[in-house]
This record gives C-alpha cells, structure tokens and sequence, in this order.
C-alpha cells in the first residue's frame, strides 16, 4: 500500500511541472517588469497578432510602420579613456523605425515622450495607422510596447511577436538600421 502511495505522489509530483510547462503565458494586467525574454501569450487585448506570413504581406504592401524596441545598451560611463565602443549592430525589418529601451514596464517621462513622438512621426499623427510592433521570439519587451501603444490611443496596433528571429528563419530580407537618437538618462 505504501509503495503505491508513494509511486502515485512521484507521479503526481512530475504530472504537475510537465503540465504547468505546456500551458501558455497569460496577458498581465499591466506591463511585465521583469524576465522580458521568455515565452509571451498568445494574445494581445486590443491588438492584432501576426505571423511572420501576415508581417510579411503588411511589409510587401507597404500598408504599415514597423517599429523595433528592441533595447539598446548604452556606451559604459566607466571605460577607460582611449577605449574604442562600438555599438553592437542590428540588422531589421527593412523600412523599421528602430525605437530601443520602449519596451520595459516603466519608463522615464523622457522615455515615454521619445516613445510618443516616435510613433507620432512614424504614423503621420494619425493615431488609426497601422503599427506593427516588434522585437525578438520570447521578447516581452515588443507585448509591452504594443500595448503601451494601445494606452495612447492607438487603434490599429499589429504585434509580431516571433520578432526579426521569425523573419530571418524564413529568409526575408534585413537592413542594418541605427536607432533613432533617444534622451539622456
């Protein structure tokens, strides 16, 4: 009796990991604060979520804005005088508009004017314009942005969550792009 006891709590004890494993990350309420590269939901409230076929198609039809917000880590205040930086290079969706650091759960008041005045610039103003918003596969950092998008008004926001890792294992074309000029910190 004890050892079936005992061979049904170890079997118990490994169902519930394998299970918990296979379920998919739920959309918080706010903004995730921490971890922002692992597995994101399925779901966007308020936001369309592509495929890299439907990024694709919005791409070829020049029919949206792509916006990058991936971070960007900034030049070290320590280095050494002499120290050559170079920045690491990012290579995008051709076209985007790269925003880095927009994508964490808190910004700066001069992080979200950056922010604003991005997606202002890249949607001519008009706040029904497509957006299409993304970072890497498993990067919160892109769900966050969108829906801080979506917090401004914005009402035609796409979300691609597999990011530039699902447009480059399917082939498509890339550019390296600098990030547009952001505030000190």
């Amino acid at each position: 009796m004890r050892r079936r006891l005992a061979a049904a709590l170890v079997a118990a004890a490994f169902a519930v990991p394998a299970f918990a494993q296979q379920q998919e990350p739920f959309e918080p309420e706010g903004y995730r604060a921490d971890n922002y590269r692992a597995p994101v939901p399925a779901t966007l409230a308020g936001a369309r979520v592509l495929s890299t076929a439907e990024a694709e198609a919005i791409w070829r039809a020049k029919s949206g804005a792509f916006v990058d917000v991936l971070p960007r880590p900034p030049k070290p205040k320590n280095l050494p005088a002499g120290t050559v930086w170079r920045d690491a290079p990012r290579r995008n969706i051709p076209g985007s508009i790269w925003l880095p650091d927009t994508g964490y759960a808190i910004l700066s008041p001069a992080m979200e004017d950056y922010f604003q005045r991005g997606l202002a610039r890249v949607s001519g103003g008009d706040k029904a314009a497509l957006l299409v918003i993304y970072c890497l596969a498993d990067c919160w950092m892109s769900w966050n942005a969108a829906k801080r998008a979506l917090a401004y008004g914005y009402s035609n926001i796409a979300w691609y969550p597999d990011g530039t890792d699902g447009w480059e294992r399917a082939k498509l074309p890339t550019e390296e792009l600098q990030p547009e000029a952001r505030p000190e910190q």
